[in-house]
């Protein structure tokens, strides 16, 4: 007799966290529904304890598998998916939290709306005694009401997918190093499937704290910015030119002036960050687009 596949399996990438990946499984594993659901955790090469500490979970709703062939959190999402069998797929980041009836209230939204997409609200948790690198992090935020309604896509931190929408459209493009949620949602959409915004299903998420912290991630999205124009210039142009990046990056008025002057020359220093990303990629990247060419499917 053939089992009935699981209702919704959770995606985890992760690499080099033990730290993380407590945290995240600590509340999945608290979960309070009536849903039949799973973990998969997909340790992208890492070279520490944190598989280890995956294992050391005895409990039956969670697995461990590996993507060691492609350095890339997109390729561990893939593989992610291919060993699950579930109808639908939930994708959360390492070194996340959600409320114990996350779940519960994720399904219940995503059902009622009939939805085959759907991005959930993230709130960012500042520290005790935050820097101001934690603070502008936390005013920029995760704004994926407006990702969505303006840009049609959502960050895979907070994401639920249909498997039917996947076995359609495509896997992550694993290529990227950035913008590879924007890249599948944009994929999503032109394909008319319904996207769904659930702004009473959140999740949070710690801010960066130090300056490193952006510098690295704005320096990654620039990177990020360029192949999404090598890949795919039917759709975001031709490199040589930098788009605009997404997100809220100018300050609110209704902040303090000290802070708003502050967080405007952040802003500014990053925007420069983002572009010297941008055009380390369109001078040392590969040219190659034939290379691995093609979106990867489901059934690879």
């Amino acid at each position: 007799m053939t089992e009935e596949p699981t209702e919704v399996s959770v995606v985890i990438p992760v690499y080099n966290d033990p730290s993380g990946i407590t945290t995240t499984l600590e509340s999945l594993l608290a979960q309070s529904t009536t849903h039949d659901y799973r973990i998969a955790v997909v340790d992208n090469n890492s070279t520490d304890r944190t598989s280890d500490v995956v294992r050391s979970y005895d409990d039956d709703r969670l697995s461990l598998c590996h993507e060691t062939e492609i350095q890339s959190s997109y390729a561990a999402r893939n593989t992610g998916i291919r060993n699950t069998d579930s109808e639908l797929l939930a994708f959360v980041d390492a070194d996340m939290t959600v409320p114990e009836g996350w779940l519960e209230s994720a399904l219940q939204t995503f059902h009622s709306t009939d939805a085959d997409y759907m991005g959930c609200n993230v709130e960012l948790a500042l520290p005790e005694n935050p820097s101001l690198a934690a603070r502008y992090d936390h005013h920029t935020g995760f704004p994926i009401q407006q990702y969505l309604e303006r840009q049609q896509f959502a960050p895979t931190c907070c994401l639920f997918v249909r498997r039917e929408v996947f076995a359609d459209v495509g896997l992550f493009d694993h290529r990227l190093i950035s913008g590879g949620d924007k890249e599948f949602g944009n994929r999503v959409h032109e394909a008319g499937y319904d996207m769904h915004f659930a702004d009473d299903v959140t999740m949070s998420h710690p801010t960066r704290n130090t300056l490193s912290e952006l510098v690295k991630k704005d320096r990654r999205v620039g990177r990020g910015l360029c192949q999404l124009q090598r890949y795919h210039p039917e759709r975001y142009g031709t490199p040589g030119v930098p788009p605009r990046p997404s997100g809220i990056k100018r300050p609110n008025r209704d902040l303090p002036r000290r802070d708003r002057l502050a967080f405007g020359a952040l802003s500014r220093f990053l925007t420069g960050v983002r572009g010297l990303g941008y055009y380390q990629e369109y001078l040392t990247g590969d040219r190659d687009t034939t290379r691995e060419c093609g979106i990867p499917t489901l059934e690879e």
